[in-house]
């Protein structure tokens, strides 16, 4: 802490922080609205480019960008049920369930109903799976260097951090 600063107290900190929030939001109405200066353009604008790199990069390995989440929602020798892949991978159950049936289909993936409750689907990986997600995450790696290359290391930090506080505050909504 910087010496002449008090520690606020929780509420003061909250209002500070709505303050602030408040004062940085953008205008009532749509005029004069500039999507530049709206951070949720930038990340989906980057989020976007980082898939469409993605899904082309994939293609050389016979993967897509649903069977990457997969894979890396994935451990080693660790089975993982449908719906806690589905969440990890912000995809509907249903959805997930036709992507997981595929990848078991092509022998990337097992699927075995847990011990403890019937109901519940849990996917784990095969030989082929791990080969499959070890090039998807070199793949994966590389465009992530690409992407970092000018970011400085407390600065990817600080933008998890960040990224974390807004989805957060979106959960509180």
């Amino acid at each position: 802490m910087k010496t002449g600063l008090r520690r606020r107290q929780k509420g003061e900190r909250a209002t500070s922080m709505m303050d602030n929030a408040l004062r940085d939001s953008p205008p009532p109405d749509a005029t004069g609205f500039d999507p530049h200066d709206w951070p949720f353009f930038w990340m989906t604008q980057a989020v976007g480019r980082y898939l469409q790199r993605l899904e082309t990069a994939l293609k050389r390995v016979e993967l897509d960008v649903s069977r990457w989440r997969v894979l890396m929602c994935l451990k080693d020798g660790q089975a993982t049920s449908v719906s806690e892949i589905a969440e990890l991978a912000i995809v509907k159950l249903p959805t997930m369930t036709k992507i997981v049936q595929r990848m078991q289909a092509d022998g990337l993936v097992t699927c075995e109903a847990r011990a403890s409750d019937g109901r519940v689907t849990e996917v784990s990986l095969t030989e082929r799976g791990l080969a499959a997600r070890q090039e998807a995450w070199t793949i994966a790696n590389k465009l992530y260097v690409q992407a970092f290359r000018t970011i400085a290391a407390d600065d990817k930090q600080r933008l998890n951090r960040l990224m974390e506080s807004i989805f957060n505050n979106l959960s509180e909504w």
